[in-house]
């Protein structure tokens, strides 16, 4: 019984998540005791994953939208996010700082791990992001952007680039950092 990681998160990941993440060890402690309940086995799957982010978009179907999510923070790509991963995801998606959600954003939108983002892309995650979006909510969105085809065709114009050009990560983000307008397209913010 030598393995520390059987009852409680290690010193090195726990030195790590909080030096990474806005989380103080008492925090981490407390989502690690959670984690170990909820994934007895140390790891969470796609289908967990998606379950309880799902719950976050009670009104929507978040199915499509959680498989990238999960995708862009699976980082050694083995189908399951570890403790680690987990609380990196959670910290990226709620607190952390905007360049380091840009790089994660963009990861998102880099659906073939390729170190680009092409239109096809941005549609793509356009239209997971509108399965998000609750059907009144759908309906007030301006007629530039009311469809998937749409918002991907008005994102993309801010890159500057052809139908089947690419986006570098440095692009992507100094393309959004520069418009607040860009911003708001690669995301969904529930209303009211």
């Amino acid at each position: 019984m030598g393995n520390t990681k059987s009852g409680a998160v290690s010193k090195e990941i726990l030195e790590d998540l909080k030096l990474n993440t806005k989380f103080s060890e008492t925090e981490i402690v407390q989502w690690y005791e959670n984690f170990k309940k909820q994934c007895p086995t140390g790891r969470i799957s796609k289908e967990e994953f998606q379950n309880i982010y799902s719950k976050f978009f009670p009104e929507s179907d978040a199915n499509t939208y959680a498989q990238h999510v999960f995708r862009s923070f699976d980082t050694n790509d083995d189908g399951t996010l570890d403790f680690k991963e987990y609380i990196v995801a959670l910290h990226m998606t709620s607190t952390g700082k905007t360049t380091r959600k840009l790089e994660w954003a963009f990861s998102l939108f880099d659906v073939d791990k390729n170190g680009y983002i092409t239109k096809s892309e941005v549609k793509e995650i356009c239209t997971a992001i509108f399965k998000l979006i609750p059907e009144d909510e759908l309906e007030e969105l301006p007629d530039d952007e009311n469809t998937p085809e749409k918002r991907a065709d008005k994102l993309w114009k801010f890159f500057e680039k052809g139908e089947n050009d690419r986006v570098a990560e440095g692009e992507f983000i100094q393309g959004v950092l520069d418009n607040e307008e860009a911003l708001r397209l690669i995301q969904y913010q529930p209303g009211k």
